[in-house]
């Protein structure tokens, strides 16, 4: 059994494994995937590619701005891009003084 603070992983027995493989192998709508494909998913580190056309930068915001963003929950940075994308929309030329 492995463990981590947010969750528990039981690891099947041999038997349940056994079990399961069987039952997978009997599921014509699902079969289970071969090696070959099994590696086509194999995940590489870093981004997915296309990310390419974000920049890291450092900007300053209001204290009230980031709070608001913030309390949006998980991607709030994207929705903040979202919405400046969505501003440059509605000023072509871009930033004026």
């Amino acid at each position: 059994m492995s463990t981590n603070r947010k969750m528990k992983i039981e690891i099947p027995t041999p038997e349940e494994d056994a079990a399961i493989h069987a039952a997978a192998l009997s599921d014509p709508d699902n079969p289970p995937l071969s090696d070959h494909e099994l590696t086509l998913f194999k995940r590489r580190g870093g981004r997915p590619r296309g990310y390419a056309s974000k920049i890291s930068t450092t900007v300053r915001f209001d204290q009230e701005v980031i709070a608001a963003f913030r309390a949006t929950g998980r991607g709030w940075q994207t929705r903040m891009n979202d919405v400046l994308r969505d501003w440059l929309k509605t000023h072509p030329s871009g930033v004026s003084g």
